[in-house]
C-alpha cells in the first residue's frame, strides 16, 4: 500500500479561503483506500469553528529548532470522512483572526509549519512514500527534505510533489530575512534555487527541489511556461517541463447535486430539468426582487470580485449585456471598485440586475440551479470550480478559453451539435459580448439545441473520483510500483 501525506495551509471542512481547501479536503477521501493510505497535515488555527477544535485528540508535543529559535510543536489528530488529519499547534503562529495576514509574519509561520510537518512524522509513526505539498506555504518542505532532513535514514528516499494552485502567490521576501527565518545556508539562495531577482521565493524552492510538479489543469500547465502567465517563473517551468503535469480539480458530487440539494427550491436531474429547473428561476427572481418571468435570459456570476476574473470586460459592455430580455445575478465580494460597479448597475437596472455583495453558500447553490447561463470571462484561471458546478446544475457556462476553463468547457458547435457551453478566445469585451449574444440567440431560437447542450453538460463527470484516479497513476509512476 502506498503511503501519501498531504501538507497544506487549509482544508475543508476545517478552514477555507479558496479552492485549495476544497482539493485538500476532497481528494484524500476519494482515493482507493485499499491502494493508498493518505493522511493530511494542516495548522491548528484558533479561528477555526469551535466544533472542530473540541473534537481534536491530543497526540503529543515537543520543542523544535527553527534556526536560532526553539519553538513549541503540539500535535493533535482527528478523523474526517475516513481520512486521518493531523493539526500542528503553536499559539504564537496560529492564533490570529484569519489564517493569513502580514506576508513577513506568514513566511515565518509557514517555515515553522513546513519544518514541524516533517518533524512530527517519526512521532506519529507515519513514514510516507510521497509528501504532496500544496502552494507556496509548503514550498520549503521539498527543500528541507534535501537539506537538514536528508541525513536521517527515516527521511531518505521520501519523494515530494509540489502542486501549484495559483502561480500568482509565491511567498517572496528579502533574502536575508528568509535565510534567518528558514535556517537555510547561503548556498540555497542562488538564482537557480530559491533566489528570485533580489529576493527569496518559497514556491520557487518547492518547484526546484520537488521530484514532480503538478498544477490544476493541462492548459494552465502549458500557459505557465509563457511570460504572460508565468509570473516571473516561466523559465523555471520550461526547465522542469519534463516533470510538470496538469490534473484538473473536481467537485464534490454529493454536495453539488441538483437532485438532493437542500438549498434549492425544486430538485431536478438530467431527465427532469426541462420541467423543474425553471421553478428555481422563478423562486430566485422573487427572492431577489427581479421581474418574475420565465422568458428572461438569466446570467449568473459567483466570484471573488478581482481583476483576475475579467470583471473589467463586463464593465465595458454591461449596458449592452443588460438588454431588455436579460437578467444578471451577481454574488461575491472583493475589490471595492467592482463591488460598487455591480451596485451601480443594480440601481440603474432595477428588476434586471441583482448585486449580492456578500458570500453565502446557500445563495451560490440557488444561482447555479436557477440561471440559464453562467459567465466566467477570466483573465487567467488555473482550474476554476464554478464552471464545473454550473455544468452539474445544467446552467450553461460562457467562459474565456484559458486554463481549466478551456479544459472543461467544450464550445458549442451548431453544425455537428456538440459542446457543453460557449467560449471566446481573446481577452476582449466585445468578443465576450458577441458570444453572450450568440448564446442568447440559441436559448431563444433553438430551444431544443439549448436543452441538448444542458444534457451533455450534466452528463459529464467532473467528480473527484476522476482526478483521484489520475493522481493515483502519478504516484505509481513516481514510485515505480
Amino acid at each position: 500500500m502506498k503511503k501519501v501525506l498531504f501538507v497544506a495551509s487549509e482544508s475543508v471542512p476545517f478552514i477555507k479561503t479558496g479552492g485549495l481547501a476544497d482539493v485538500v479536503g476532497s481528494l484524500p477521501k476519494s482515493f482507493d483506500k485499499n491502494e493508498i493510505d493518505c493522511r493530511v497535515i494542516i495548522p491548528k488555527y484558533k479561528c477555526m469553528d469551535g466544533k472542530f477544535l473540541e473534537n481534536l485528540e491530543y497526540v503529543t508535543h515537543f520543542y523544535m529548532d527553527l534556526n536560532w529559535r526553539s519553538q513549541y510543536v503540539g500535535v493533535f489528530r482527528t478523523v474526517c470522512d475516513g481520512v486521518t488529519v493531523y493539526m500542528i499547534d503553536n499559539e504564537y503562529y496560529f492564533s490570529g483572526p484569519k489564517p493569513y495576514g502580514d506576508i513577513c509574519y506568514d513566511l515565518e509561520k509557514f517555515a515553522f509549519f513546513s519544518r514541524a510537518a516533517l518533524s512530527i512524522l517519526p512521532v506519529i509513526d507515519f513514514r510516507p512514500d510521497i509528501i504532496h505539498c500544496h502552494d507556496w506555504q509548503t514550498g520549503l518542505i521539498p527543500v528541507y527534505l534535501k537539506d537538514c532532513f536528508a541525513q536521517s535514514d527515516f527521511y531518505r528516499g521520501i519523494k515530494s510533489i509540489m502542486t501549484i494552485h495559483n502561480l500568482k502567490f509565491q511567498g517572496i521576501w528579502d533574502v536575508n530575512t528568509m535565510k534567518d527565518i528558514a535556517g537555510l545556508a547561503d548556498s540555497y539562495f542562488t538564482i537557480d534555487k530559491l533566489k528570485h531577482g533580489k529576493d527569496g521565493n518559497y514556491l520557487k524552492g518547492g518547484i526546484v527541489y520537488a521530484d514532480y510538479v503538478t498544477t490544476v489543469s493541462n492548459t494552465y500547465a502549458e500557459e505557465i511556461k509563457t511570460p504572460f502567465f508565468g509570473e516571473g517563473l516561466d523559465g523555471l517551468m520550461r526547465a522542469r517541463s519534463n516533470c510538470l503535469r496538469g490534473i484538473v480539480n473536481g467537485i464534490d458530487y454529493d454536495e453539488y447535486n441538483p437532485e438532493t440539494d437542500k438549498y434549492i427550491e425544486k430538485n431536478y436531474n438530467i431527465d427532469t430539468f426541462r420541467k423543474e429547473k425553471v421553478k428555481n428561476k422563478r423562486a430566485l427572481q422573487q427572492e431577489l426582487g427581479l421581474e418574475v418571468n420565465d422568458r428572461k435570459f438569466m446570467i449568473g456570476l459567483v466570484s471573488r470580485l478581482t481583476d483576475q476574473k475579467g470583471l473589467d470586460l463586463i464593465n465595458c459592455v454591461m449596458d449592452e449585456i443588460c438588454a431588455e430580455d436579460v437578467q444578471f445575478v451577481v454574488l461575491g465580494t472583493g475589490e471595492e471598485r467592482y463591488e460598487n460597479m455591480f451596485r451601480h448597475y443594480a440601481w440603474k437596472y432595477g428588476g434586471r440586475v441583482s448585486a449580492n455583495i456578500y458570500y453565502s453558500e446557500a445563495m451560490s447553490h440557488k444561482i447555479y440551479a436557477s440561471c440559464d447561463a453562467f459567465l466566467m470571462p477570466s483573465l487567467f484561471e488555473p482550474c476554476g470550480l464554478s464552471q464545473l458546478m454550473s455544468l452539474r446544475y445544467g446552467t450553461v457556462p460562457i467562459v474565456r478559453e484559458t486554463g481549466g476553463l478551456k479544459d472543461t468547457v467544450e464550445p458549442y458547435n451548431e453544425y455537428d451539435s456538440t459542446g457543453t457551453g460557449f467560449s471566446f478566445a481573446n481577452y476582449n469585451a466585445h468578443e465576450m459580448l458577441g458570444i453572450i449574444n450568440y448564446a442568447k440567440s440559441v436559448y431563444y431560437n433553438k430551444k431544443r439545441e439549448w436543452n441538448k447542450i444542458i444534457d451533455r453538460g450534466m452528463a459529464k463527470d467532473f467528480s473527484w473520483k476522476t482526478s483521484a484516479k489520475e493522481y493515483e497513476n502519478l504516484y505509481s509512476q513516481i514510485l515505480g510500483w
